[in-house]
């Protein structure tokens, strides 16, 4: 006997990258490989940022971004465990909402910035390269000062 097909829900409540399923929950597009990799990928980058809270020369946002992004996309039980976690859920939250960066992730970010121009200037690479990553370093900076707290 097979099950009668039940409908799908609100394509609405559906991001565009997600399929819905008769289950009425939004379940990733992708093969099971590639929601292996995404949930590993969500679940290293959530551990990056757990290390971020402790660790000052290690943001804790874009890798919490970058877990959320992950997880929406291959485990929803972990992106929920991610949203209502006590250290990791905040940072999330106020970027979802006002595409606000904490003061410290901010501080820490433009400060590592330079040193990473230096870094790339002192492991040998020609002047296009230093003056190309110096660049894309500054505007980054830039974006990320224009950001709200």
């Amino acid at each position: 006997m097979t099950r009668p097909a039940i409908p799908c829900c609100d394509p609405a409540m559906c991001p565009s990258d997600l399929c819905c399923h008769g289950d009425c929950h939004c379940s990733p597009s992708t093969a099971r490989g590639g929601q292996l990799m995404l949930r590993a990928l969500g679940v290293g980058a959530a551990a990056l940022a757990a290390a971020g809270v402790v660790l000052p020369v290690l943001p804790t946002t874009p890798f919490v971004l970058l877990s959320a992004w992950a997880l929406a996309r291959s485990s929803p039980r972990l992106e929920a465990w991610l949203r209502n976690h006590p250290r990791l859920g905040p940072p999330l939250k106020a970027w979802e909402q006002r595409r606000a960066i904490p003061p410290r992730a901010k501080a820490v970010a433009v400060a590592s910035l330079p040193l990473s121009g230096l870094l790339v200037h002192a492991s040998g690479a020609g002047l296009a390269v230093t003056a190309a990553a110096g660049l894309v370093l500054a505007c980054a900076g830039g974006w990320i000062l224009t950001r709200p707290s």
